[in-house]
Formats: C-alpha cells, structure tokens, sequence
C-alpha cells in the first residue's frame, strides 16, 4: 500500500485506551479510513518493532457539533485496536 508512516496518524490517548492499554496490553491507534488489517500489523510491527497477534478495525462516525446557530460535522476516521505478544510495550512517551 503506502509508506508505514503515513497509515497510522496518532495513538488514540483516553481513559478507556489507557486502560485497555495497562491491564490487557492493547493499544488504540488512530489510521487512514482505506488501511485494513494487514497494513496497520505491518506499520505498526516496522514502526515500533514489536510482535502484534491480533488487530480489530472499526469506522467512527464524526459527531455532530454546534456553535450558536451554526451546525458543523467532524470527520469520520477509522479506529484500530491492536494487541500486542506478551511481553512486547510501546512508550509513546519516551524521551
């Protein structure tokens, strides 16, 4: 497909990712909307060079938003939840 670096935008950082993260070495990343599963194994095993057993996807709707009178969208974007091998962590806070 493309560059690894250009499938997974950011790492999704909330309480729920946080703790799916500490207690079931899970860890939630935010990709391009036409990446599938064996891309984001692949970009994120090269990136962060670690063994990921498995990978679940889902499509989240942007949510509707106000200001005053005026009704905007945010976009849509695409999840990734990818589970690590035991024993294998990433820091995304490192240095």
């Amino acid at each position: 497909m493309t560059n690894h670096h250009s499938i997974i935008r950011r790492p999704v950082i909330t309480e729920r990712a946080t703790e799916l993260q500490e207690k079931q070495g899970k860890y939630v990343f935010e990709v391009i909307p036409n990446a599938n599963k064996i891309d984001i194994r692949r970009a994120v095993e090269s990136m962060f060079d670690v063994d990921v057993v498995k990978v679940n996807t889902s499509n989240m709707h942007g949510k509707l938003k106000r200001l005053g009178r005026f009704q905007g969208r945010r976009s849509n974007w695409k999840k990734a939840v990818v589970t690590l091998a035991q024993g294998h962590n990433i820091d995304f806070f490192e240095g």
